[in-house]
């Protein structure tokens, strides 16, 4: 279950309460699922394996950070943007003396309703599985910065009865950008996928067209050729997640984001996404979100 309220960092203390870390390092919306920090030195730095439970995106301003995703050793540099998504594990973390640099986290529940289309998830799933590391242009790096500190001046503001809202359209636009920059090195770059990453992203490409219709797996086997336990195998050892997973979270997602944006009643979503009636959409949405459909549009 998905909680946009739980600590994204697993502690629950707030950043005035962090021993050692000043409010200007960390301005934290503990209860919305959104942390900054400009101090790198200062966040708190597992000694063992962990696995994500949120999202980080980070920008290295100076020195040298070396750091292993999933058993795969990375290393960042100046003006170097990463984002690990969730459910990755990260490792034998290492950093020169001079490093530096700006880092957003965010909640997957902020996320969710933070992105305003289901492909953008996609985008950033597979940014992180194949671009862990990029590159940017001074220009892009200043344009990163930019939206830090933007986000870091409205989420402090407290007098500012929209500060959230303005948090979270920051992030949507500073996402997009980032977005840009992927489509950049898909255009540009050499980056060889294995066959595993290929049906992966064949599958995502597939369900993104047709999991509104369709929550078989063995129909997604089908149209890839291939046979269900073959996409299943690939799909988890590409995404440490099963096909059914993806498709419960585009499904999800979409529901999500027709209960918020739309006036449609709960019964015309069913049958939008092809569910049976809208007792079991019901029963589908309150297992995989926690709420009934009901209580998250009234919430």
């Amino acid at each position: 279950m998905e909680n946009k309220n739980s600590d994204i960092c697993g502690s629950s203390t707030a950043a005035s309460d962090t021993p050692g870390m000043s409010q200007a390092a960390l301005v934290r919306l503990h209860t919305d699922g959104i942390m900054l920090t400009d101090d790198l030195t200062r966040l708190p730095v597992a000694t063992g394996p962990r696995r994500m439970k949120f999202i980080l995106l980070a920008l290295c301003t100076s020195g040298e950070a070396r750091y292993t995703v999933d058993a795969q050793e990375q290393t960042v540099c100046r003006n170097d943007v990463i984002i690990i998504s969730e459910r990755h594990v990260v490792d034998h973390y290492q950093a020169s003396e001079d490093i530096a640099g700006i880092c957003i986290i965010l909640s997957v529940g902020f996320f969710y309703e933070t992105i305003s289309n289901v492909s953008d998830i996609s985008t950033l799933f597979l940014f992180s599985k194949n671009h862990p590391v990029v590159s940017l242009s001074q220009r892009e790096a200043d344009t990163f910065k930019s939206y830090f500190y933007m986000l870091q001046d409205k989420i402090a503001d407290m007098r500012n009865h929209y500060r959230l809202e303005l948090a979270r359209t920051l992030v949507l636009a500073m996402f997009y950008d980032m977005s840009n920059v992927v489509y950049r090195e898909q255009q540009h770059g050499d980056h060889r996928s294995s066959r595993a990453d290929t049906i992966f992203t064949s599958f995502i490409r597939l369900l993104e067209a047709n999991f509104r219709n369709e929550r078989r797996v063995g129909w997604y086997a089908e149209q890839l050729c291939i046979t269900p336990k073959y996409l299943s195998e690939t799909v988890k050892h590409v995404s440490h997640r099963t096909p059914n997973e993806w498709i419960d979270r585009y499904v999800t997602l979409e529901l999500r984001l027709l209960l918020r944006n739309s006036t449609k009643s709960i019964k015309e979503i069913a049958i939008d996404l092809n569910f049976p009636n809208q007792s079991f959409l019901g029963k589908y949405f309150k297992e995989h979100v926690g709420q009934s459909p009901s209580e998250y549009r009234r919430n």
